[in-house]
């Protein structure tokens, strides 16, 4: 299947007892970031390889939505969505930290080359179903985080609203909606699985740069 992806748009703090693992306030807006195309890649099974000088680097399982066509205020999200994967919002969080303090961006910490893995794509099973279904990560076979998208404190609906308010949203452009509390380090050779319910949809093995 060949997708088009135009922007990657991403929304932090989106899960309550995330925000607060991180000792960060909770947003009373979408708080949103950008990552370019090269920090994306396709979670197959293969290695992927991420920077090993730069301090620690943690994993963040998010629901990862594609847009068929262009926002229209009032839009119901199954037309708006036509395709869905799991993907992993990878941060330099060493660096995030020095850049926070700095009160600069956080692109450095969370644009890197293949900082946005996601699985293979899959159709968007709709809002509702998405509401019934949990989604979780694995670390070499031991379950890390997992979360269901009704814990978001701003829903689907809300972050294209805003997004497309102020950035604009059209066909083509994805959307990380956020992750649930657990997230962690990720060392040289740990294996990853992203799972849809039971279902595997994705996996990857990290690798680290010298």
């Amino acid at each position: 299947m060949t997708v088009t992806v135009k922007n990657i748009y991403c929304v932090g703090r989106n899960y309550i007892q995330h925000a607060q693992e991180l000792n960060n306030p909770v947003p009373d807006s979408p708080l949103l970031f950008t990552k370019p195309t090269h920090a994306l890649a396709i979670a197959n099974g293969q290695e992927i390889l991420l920077p090993g000088d730069r301090g620690q680097i943690q994993y963040e399982v998010e629901v990862v939505l594609h847009l068929a066509r262009k926002y229209e205020p009032g839009i119901k999200i199954d037309d708006l969505v036509d395709l869905m994967a799991l993907g992993i919002d990878f941060t330099l969080r060493d660096v995030q930290t020095e850049l926070k303090e700095k009160g600069y961006p956080w692109t450095l910490a969370k644009g890197f080359i293949n900082s946005a893995v996601i699985t293979p794509w899959q159709p968007f099973v709709g809002l509702e179903a998405a509401m019934q279904e949990e989604f979780s990560l694995e670390k070499n076979g031991q379950e890390v985080q997992r979360g269901n998208i009704r814990n978001m404190i701003f829903d689907f609906a809300s972050i294209f609203e805003y997004t497309a308010k102020h950035l604009g949203l059209d066909a083509g452009d994805i959307f990380f909606t956020g992750t649930p509390a657990g997230v962690g380090p990720v060392s040289d050779g740990d294996r990853l699985v992203m799972k849809w319910g039971e279902k595997e949809l994705g996996s990857c093995l990290i690798k680290l740069s010298k």
